[in-house]
């Protein structure tokens, strides 16, 4: 492992700040390269998969005209986040797992520890607008087409942009304050908060009170709405007479049910396991993959199968492709 050069960024009343030129990603603590170089290739397929199911839902959504409908854009939303998320993670955990390129530059960890934060804080957002979307289609039907108009699915998304932005933007900053004088290895395969946070020798009580604050308002907030909202539906679905049209509103939210715990589940995981405290283990970095490489992967392949109308489209896309 190659020692890293520290470069003094800023001066101060009681000295220096001192930042790494690099930080060195170890990948999954306690797996030799071999194993890692074999890793590689299901990450490679997994990426693939990721990269052209959302982007599949994305262009299917924006040519047929008759999936432009809150849910749909939502998903569309959803879809081109989990794009975006995936191309901020795999491809540097590919490098590194294929070829061994541990070295990230500080800056560019530092921006893909932003991008991946405020990318999972607009995840969240779209969820919790897709729940209370299906709250209002079964709880107040006759209201759907007032209340979820075009331009107000398009402030939420604005909303949900902006939200993750503003949370998260100062993290950088919080962590450029810090001195890096201990090692400078990140046991991830990328750069998270809490991660590059430990690796300070300055105090961190700013960035522990603000990571806080941000994950209870934002998360926090996000899954409590959404389990209220589930509350809600439930209820509605259990006082309909007929049971065939309690079962049918019902279906219409197990893909987003899915989606739902294939993001929570996992972060809630992950932030019990950290706030247990110690140095990061296997546990940690396991939670955290399944936490960022899971969604992107799962999202497009359940609503690609419970939505009828992606789905036919995906069918007459290949069968037409075969002629």
């Amino acid at each position: 492992m190659q020692k890293l050069q520290l470069c003094p960024v800023m001066a101060t009343l009681n000295g220096t700040l001192v930042h790494p030129a690099h930080f060195l990603l170890v990948g999954i603590p306690g797996l030799g390269p071999n194993i890692h170089f074999w890793l590689a290739f299901p990450l490679c397929f997994l990426y693939a998969l990721a990269t052209l199911g959302n982007l599949a839902i994305v262009l299917i959504i924006r040519v047929e005209r008759r999936l432009h409908e809150p849910m749909y854009l939502f998903l569309a939303m959803l879809s081109t986040i989990d794009l975006v998320l995936s191309s901020v993670t795999m491809p540097k955990m590919t490098s590194l797992f294929l070829m061994g390129i541990q070295e990230i530059e500080f800056n560019a960890c530092l921006a893909q520890m932003f991008l991946i934060h405020a990318l999972s804080a607009m995840e969240s957002a779209v969820l919790l607008a897709m729940a209370f979307d299906r709250f209002v289609a079964i709880c107040h039907p006759l209201h759907h087409a007032s209340v979820l108009t075009g331009p107000v699915v398009v402030k939420i998304g604005l909303a949900a942009l902006t939200r993750g932005f503003v949370f998260f933007f100062p993290l950088p900053f919080i962590l450029r304050r810090l001195s890096y004088c201990r090692t400078h290895t990140v046991t991830h395969s990328f750069c998270l908060h809490q991660d590059i946070m430990k690796l300070s020798c300055s105090d961190t009580t700013v960035n522990v009170v603000y990571g806080l604050f941000i994950i209870l308002s934002v998360m926090g907030v996000d899954s409590l709405f959404i389990g209220f909202s589930y509350v809600l539906i439930l209820q509605a679905v259990l006082e309909q007479s007929s049971r065939g049209a309690a079962l049918k509103a019902f279906n219409t939210c197990i893909s987003h049910l899915c989606a739902v715990l294939v993001f929570y589940v996992p972060l809630i995981g992950l932030s019990v396991v950290h706030s247990l405290g110690g140095p990061t283990s296997l546990l940690h970095v396991v939670m955290a993959n399944i936490y960022l490489l899971l969604p992107p992967v799962v999202n497009p392949i359940v609503y690609g199968a419970k939505t009828k109308e992606i789905r036919s489209r995906v069918i007459h896309m290949f069968s037409r492709g075969d002629r």
